[in-house]
């Protein structure tokens, strides 16, 4: 691929690109879907529908199980923070601010990444890689600053911050997922969130201050199939595969396309309007991705 360097495999770049397209998506299902069901009971659909799509591949799952002692901590931490706490905080950021917004603090999380691979998976820090994760995050935040929504926003301060929340546990999950896929398939343990999250959500769909649907409507259902058969399965099967090939922080810096891809798709699907002003800052997105992907290891800020 002429957009990334030669040292970097094209096959989990574009696994990650793919992942990023899908997640961005979300963002839209989940507006749509949220007009029609209670949040508790779209992300329990969400996550029943990737548990019914993964019982397909239970068989071959159990065959290639490597556990070793400790690793039932690690894998219960990773869900604990996605889907399980994740989910929550962006569920009730949505209700609160528009996807725009929403992506736009999806763009911190490079840097967040980055320090905590840093410090825990002792993973290098380039210059190039902080000037790249810079310039992607600027792009991003003109990018969201400059969209025009059309979804209402009802409170968009404690809808950002609970975005940002939901970054932190994005964080938890990112680093252990790293950390494990040393010895378990991507997939596998896009599986394990799948299940573990289909029992999470289960109750907190059926509590009393949730309203469980009694109507059926076809574009909310459809989004809750999407959103379980498409995104569960595919981003973070795709997502997982990435950062089993590339560093963690390399692979975070593609996390900076959501709010690219999210002004797009609201703008296909949602009406809203695309300005070129946004062109320019999509475009810097771009070139801070492009930037950020440095893996000559030279010149380390930290190593």
């Amino acid at each position: 691929m002429i957009f990334f360097p030669n040292r970097l495999k094209w096959v989990p770049a574009v696994s990650l690109l793919t992942a990023t397209l899908l997640w961005a998506s979300s963002f839209i299902a989940l507006k749509l879907a949220f007009r029609s069901y209670d949040p508790m009971f779209v992300i329990f659909g969400r996550m029943a529908v990737a548990s019914v799509c993964f019982l397909f591949f239970l068989p071959g799952f159990l065959k290639t199980i490597d556990y070793r002692k400790g690793d039932i901590r690690r894998i219960a931490f990773m869900t604990l923070c996605e889907p399980c706490l994740y989910f929550i905080f962006e569920a009730k950021a949505l209700e609160n601010t528009t996807a725009s917004q929403a992506g736009m603090i999806c763009a911190t999380l490079p840097f967040m990444v980055a320090a905590a691979t840093w410090f825990f998976l002792k993973e290098n820090i380039s210059r190039r890689m902080v000037a790249g994760f810079f310039l992607a995050i600027v792009g991003a935040c003109w990018l969201s600053i400059s969209a025009k929504s059309s979804e209402n926003a009802p409170n968009p301060i404690l809808g950002n911050f609970l975005e940002f929340i939901a970054m932190v546990c994005a964080v938890g999950y990112i680093t252990t997922c790293k950390y494990l896929t040393a010895r378990y398939s991507p997939f596998f343990l896009t599986a394990i969130q799948a299940f573990i999250g289909a029992v999470f959500f289960l109750p907190l769909a059926l509590f009393p201050t949730s309203n469980f649907p009694t109507v059926f409507e076809p574009t909310a259902t459809m989004a809750v199939v999407y959103l379980g058969a498409v995104i569960t399965l595919g981003a973070y099967g795709c997502y997982n595969f990435g950062v089993s090939k590339l560093p963690a922080s390399q692979a975070t810096a593609f996390i900076n396309l959501i709010p690219v891809f999210t002004i797009i798709l609201g703008w296909l699907f949602l009406g809203e309007k695309f300005n070129f002003m946004q062109y320019l800052a999509a475009g810097t997105v771009f070139a801070g991705v492009i930037l950020s992907q440095d893996s000559t290891g030279k010149k380390p800020v930290v190593s």
